[in-house]
């Protein structure tokens, strides 16, 4: 008699009513609720349980780093059914003969899109950011009977597609739709706690719009709209930029590493923590891979600061030129640029996406003047722009006279 193994999945309340058959199935909220987490178990259940052919997609999957594969491969080791799967370079084969792959819908055609009309199940990651035209070719496509569509998305505006269909006013009949914050999270790690909570003291709309998975708030007054999250493998000779903003108290330390290419400004690493002491600076700031080797430009407010970096590893630390309109000279440098940010950037991506000018309360017309706010990292990455701003505002004016004439006078 084959012996058969009991599997147990533990499950948050606020999951359960996905557990019923459903066409679509929506999860969307803030950051820490598990939302990736459950449906990656979800799937692994699902294709124990059945023969699957699933789908992992995002709108933009330029490599396979990008997508959820890492995250199943070890939700399957925890699982314990490692023998049950076959993890490959470029898909996850499944038990009883299915099939996991992962793809960006960006570059499907109406034609190419037809191969995964035999598929059981497309899980949508990121969702906020897929297009109209994404869904459109996606919906009718897995059509296989008893096929889903699942959504996970932290929300930013009401007119996002995947928020126009799944919470609009005449959402699909056959919709489970459910919220999902930190707060629904049984497992939230202490590091999260400790984010979410500097958050929630210093910015009452960035803690709503990361953690509480509400919508962007005037999104007119957004600062920097050319920037794109992107995996991307820094190439060798590159000249490091480094940029350095210091906390104070319960305010974060940051470094930020980047490097120009073109008209594109790649953002690669960055260390950030609250409240850390001068003498625990130095270790973090070399979490930064090379950030002791390279120029370090960073805020003049704290000369004792850069003093004591200077002396404890970090020789070539500069400060600051600051002056009239320097922050917003810095600041439209910046958006002269394409930036490309690495997902492992998370702090840069949270203000780039919050950054903003100032709202006249009682007009809520956006006033020509920068918020105080969601800007460590953007002030540490205009430090570390600060050199080739000024090298490429400055002119050199060379004045080309005519010939000197010879006069010569007759006897």
């Amino acid at each position: 008699m084959a012996h058969m193994t009991e599997l147990v999945i533990d499950t948050p309340r606020w999951a359960v009513p996905l557990l019923s058959p459903s066409r679509y199935k929506g999860i969307h909220g803030g950051r820490g609720s598990g939302k990736s987490h459950e449906r990656a178990e979800a799937l692994i259940e699902r294709c124990i349980m059945e023969r699957t052919f699933a789908v992992c997609i995002r709108e933009v999957q330029k490599s396979l780093a990008q997508s959820v594969k890492k995250l199943l491969e070890l939700k399957i080791e925890a699982m314990g059914v490692g023998r049950l799967f076959e993890v490959q370079q470029t898909c996850i084969k499944a038990p009883n003969g299915g099939l996991i792959i992962f793809q960006g819908m960006q570059n499907h055609t109406a034609d190419s899109i037809k191969s995964l009309e035999g598929y059981d199940i497309a899980w949508v990651e990121e969702a906020q950011s897929l297009s109209q035209r994404s869904l459109d070719l996606l919906r009718p496509t897995i059509r296989k009977p008893g096929s889903e569509l699942w959504f996970t998305w932290n929300p930013s505006q009401s007119t996002d597609p995947v928020d126009a269909l799944l919470r609009g006013e005449s959402p699909p009949p056959d919709a489970i739709v459910v919220q999902a914050n930190y707060r629904d999270n049984p497992w939230l790690p202490d590091v999260l706690k400790g984010e979410l909570e500097y958050d929630r003291s210093r910015d009452p709309d960035k803690f709503a719009h990361i953690w509480l998975g509400e919508y962007q708030r005037n999104s007119e007054a957004r600062v920097f709209r050319n920037w794109r999250v992107e995996d991307f493998e820094t190439p060798a000779g590159v000249t490091f930029r480094m940029g350095a903003d210091f906390g104070f108290s319960i305010d974060p330390s940051v470094l930020v590493r980047c490097y120009i290419d073109g008209h594109n400004l790649y953002i690669d690493h960055e260390a950030w923590q609250v409240g850390c002491e001068i003498n625990n600076l130095p270790a973090l700031f070399m979490s930064v891979p090379e950030s002791e080797r390279w120029p370090l430009t960073a805020d003049s407010a704290r000369p004792e600061t850069i003093s004591y970096l200077r002396n404890h590893g970090f020789p070539k630390i500069l400060s600051a030129v600051k002056g009239a309109r320097s922050v917003e000279e810095g600041v439209e440098f910046l958006k002269s640029f394409d930036i490309i940010v690495h997902p492992r950037c998370q702090h840069v991506i949270d203000e780039l996406t919050l950054y903003s000018f100032e709202v006249d309360p009682l007009t809520e017309q956006v006033l020509p003047k920068l918020a105080d706010k969601n800007n460590h990292c953007i002030d540490a990455l205009r430090y570390a722009c600060e050199g080739a701003r000024r090298a490429m505002a400055t002119k050199v004016v060379r004045k080309v006279r005519p010939p000197l004439q010879v006069r010569s006078w007759a006897a």
